[in-house]
């Protein structure tokens, strides 16, 4: 079954098809171009520095996924030193949008979530690193990408010319 995506906004990211694309191949067959093609075209959009794929953040994040898929596949953060944005989906059961950034105001819109994106566009990351596994039992795939340096640093702006850079309106939980 392909997967199927609706996408709102320009941002090819934020519908996460680089995660699902690399999904949809199997967990292990994915290219990290897969991944950082589209992440570096998202950070092209805002003007900052591609990233670089990195073989020590790929490393943990498959040893995330792994750990990830050894528990059902439950959504949870590795809470370690690196930036990171995680997915659970399966192909045609769930449609992704993009997350919702005011760039003016240095938040995320009202009701909305946009740690993803600005973890994505942070202009002081450099490297980039993710992984995917297949869920069992059909259960979809989790997908995470590990960022570093991190980002969505509170009360700073993810990239130069977005708000005032002094404080942050919206927590930024990716």
């Amino acid at each position: 079954m392909a997967a199927q995506l609706t996408c709102h906004g320009s941002i090819l990211l934020l519908c996460l098809s680089i995660l699902l694309r690399g999904a949809t191949a199997g967990a292990h067959n994915s290219s990290h171009d897969d991944f950082l093609q589209p992440h570096n075209a998202a950070r092209a959009e805002v003007g900052v520095r591609k990233l670089q794929w990195n073989a020590t953040l790929a490393a943990y994040a498959r040893r995330h996924a792994e750990r990830r898929k050894l528990e059902g596949c439950k959504m949870a953060h590795s809470r370690g030193p690196y930036g990171e944005n995680i997915f659970w989906g399966s192909a045609g059961r769930r449609r992704w949008t993009a997350a919702d950034y005011d760039c003016a105001r240095n938040a995320c819109k009202r009701k909305r979530v946009c740690g993803h994106y600005t973890q994505v566009v942070w202009a002081r990351t450099r490297r980039l690193g993710c992984a995917s596994v297949t869920c069992d039992g059909g259960g979809g795939t989790f997908i995470v990408c590990s960022y570093d340096p991190p980002g969505n640093v509170r009360g700073k702006a993810p990239y130069p010319g977005c708000g005032d850079g002094q404080s942050v309106a919206a927590v930024f939980v990716a």
